[in-house]
């Protein structure tokens, strides 16, 4: 069975979240999308320490899609250098791999089964 990944981002708000969470689950990039809105972020950029509250989108996706899906991300997203993780998942119920397999599709997609 092909491997599934979770794919962990960061956006600058809760409303870019949703416009692009919405659009990878209808072009079947992703399963499923998860946003964990009110994240407080700590970091330095541009040599400022920085400290921002962010929206946090966990998509779910198999592994022939997720270029395709960190390409699309990247395009849609504001920052210049989005935080997109990519986390292999190594155990899921097996139902719940088949229906993220069922429900992401696409060419690349397709011949890897």
């Amino acid at each position: 069975m092909e491997k599934i990944y979770m794919v962990y981002v960061t956006f600058s708000s809760t409303s870019e979240a949703e416009k692009i969470a919405e659009k990878m689950v209808r072009e079947r990039l992703a399963a499923c999308a998860n946003i964990y809105d009110g994240v407080e972020s700590f970091y330095w950029w541009d040599d400022k320490f920085q400290k921002e509250t962010e929206a946090v989108v966990k998509f779910k996706t198999r592994e022939a899609l997720l270029s395709s899906l960190e390409e699309s991300i990247k395009e849609e997203h504001s920052y210049s250098c989005p935080c997109i993780v990519v986390l292999p998942i190594d155990r899921a119920n097996r139902d719940y791999q088949e229906w993220i397999l069922r429900e992401t599709s696409c060419k690349e997609a397709d011949e890897v089964i």
